[in-house]
């Protein structure tokens, strides 16, 4: 039961008021809400204190449809505002900076964009912050809030159709984007997830293709600690849509779960082949709405009221998943020293 330990209503405010903490509430075919803005103003729990960005002009927007103060610098709205949480949602080459100065005024809670950082060093002094006890935090791998994946994620963990055999992956953002920042951007929302599903975490052992180029596709092998099962994840350019997809293979089954994918498949006696078995459609719909958005701001209000809890989208879990992209980038025996989870 959920301790209460700060008065209603819940005082957030936003650093940072670009697309996903409020611009893209304006896409009419994304399931609402799909910002950090939009997730707030549908708890009643919360109310929107106060947003900071440097850009005026966002400034203006944000204020106009939040009905919410505006600042030009963080610490003054912080300060002016006293926020029980606030949102990172600017450059991951920021978010250290802000995290620091939410611990410094006493801010109890943070919600921070993806990736963690924009190093692994920035990272693991993220972490550090999150192991000091001054701080919780929320990393917005939105999928761990997503009632799909956690369906999968139970279908995994039960084992409903036996062992986990192997898993694939495949990210395609765009045609000219580059393989290595869409690994450290989208890419952290796919090997999050693998983490997720799994219940383990990826170590890479190998690579194949161009990693800083934007044509063709990036390969990269790894394999599940625990498991020991066998990871290959495909990133790549010159497609003209966009696709995330894992592929998740059992001993009688297949699950594909992604952008717009949600198949499930289990083995039958084959209508096609005599004496054969063969994967047959079990005919799942994606659970709507997903709450993915609305999910993680109540892990946010959760943190604040149990004194206790532990955040099931931690510093940690990230600092996890940017040791994998480093061991990506260098896969090297040399990256040994970053592979505990």
């Amino acid at each position: 039961m959920s301790d209460r330990r700060f008065e209603r209503p819940l005082r957030a405010a936003v650093i940072g008021l670009g697309r996903i903490a409020s611009l893209l509430e304006d896409d009419p075919r994304r399931e609402k809400p799909c910002t950090h803005a939009g997730a707030l103003a549908s708890m009643r729990e919360c109310t929107i204190a106060g947003g900071m960005d440097n850009d005026a002009e966002r400034r203006r927007l944000f204020s106009e449809r939040w009905e919410a103060p505006v600042f030009p610098e963080a610490r003054e709205m912080i300060r002016a505002t006293r926020p029980h949480m606030v949102v990172v949602a600017t450059h991951p080459d920021s978010h250290e900076e802000y995290v620091r100065l939410a611990v410094e005024e006493g801010v109890a809670v943070a919600v921070c964009e993806k990736p963690l950082a924009h190093t692994v060093a920035s990272a693991r002094r993220i972490l550090g912050i999150e192991d000091s006890g001054r701080i919780r935090i929320v990393v917005n791998h939105e999928r761990r809030f997503s009632r799909d994946y956690q369906l999968v994620r139970e279908a995994v963990m039960g084992d409903r159709f036996g062992s986990l055999l192997g898993v694939g992956a495949t990210l395609f953002f765009g045609r000219t984007t580059r393989h290595d920042r869409m690994l450290l951007h989208d890419g952290t929302h796919l090997v999050d997830a693998i983490h997720f599903l799994t219940g383990d975490f990826l170590t890479i052992t190998g690579r194949s293709g161009p990693l800083r180029a934007n044509r063709s596709s990036l390969f990269l092998r790894g394999t599940l600690q625990r498991r020991a099962v066998p990871v290959q994840i495909e990133v790549g350019s010159g497609r003209d849509y966009l696709h995330l997809e894992i592929e998740l293979t059992f001993v009688s089954g297949r699950i594909r779960i992604g952008n717009g994918i949600f198949d499930w498949e289990k083995s039958g006696e084959s209508p096609w082949y005599s004496g054969y078995r063969s994967l047959l459609s079990m005919n799942r719909t994606v659970p709507h709405p997903t709450d993915y958005f609305t999910g993680m701001m109540r892990e946010a209000i959760r943190l604040l009221d149990e004194e206790e809890a532990v955040s099931l989208s931690s510093a940690r879990d990230a600092f996890a998943v940017m040791r994998v992209i480093a061991e990506a980038r260098f896969p090297n025996p040399v990256l040994r020293f970053f592979r505990r989870g």
